[in-house]
């Protein structure tokens, strides 16, 4: 069965989260006809106590910046003549990616991983949740 969906998800501002992982799932779309589905998420607070020390506007322009720079990634990296879609998320960041892949029906998830002596909190733990926690095939690249 050919993937329809490919999820990528990124983080825009660290380029080891796309570097690699990006090429391979423009190819992996390009193979199965696909459209790609390139997120990133911003992280919650944390706790509501935290967000009381962050202006009352801070979340809504973090959401806009995301967006932005998502935006010029994919207008930089993916291929105009490929189906894709960007995609901003607000949460936990393996839940999201979760959510986000069973909501647009993902057959595929390529995400990057990272060399465990990095402290990248994007990479880190969060390939392995995702890999854990979703029934969609999830290819790591390194």
């Amino acid at each position: 069965m050919m993937a329809k969906h490919v999820l990528l998800p990124v983080d825009p501002d660290e380029k080891p989260s796309w570097e690699k992982a990006l090429p391979e799932a423009v190819s992996q779309a390009r193979q199965r006809q696909a459209t790609l589905h390139v997120m990133t998420v911003v992280p919650t607070f944390g706790s509501s106590i935290v967000a009381n020390y962050f202006p009352k506007d801070f979340e809504g322009k973090a959401l806009e910046e995301a967006r932005q720079t998502l935006q010029t990634l994919i207008s930089d990296k993916v291929p105009a003549d490929l189906p894709h879609q960007l995609i901003v998320a607000h949460g936990r960041i393996h839940q999201e990616i979760c959510r986000v892949a069973t909501e647009i029906k993902a057959d595929l998830i390529v995400m990057a991983s990272h060399k465990p002596a990095w402290s990248d909190s994007f990479l880190a733990p969060n390939a392995a949740q995702v890999l854990h926690h979703t029934p969609v095939s999830v290819m790591v690249i390194r």
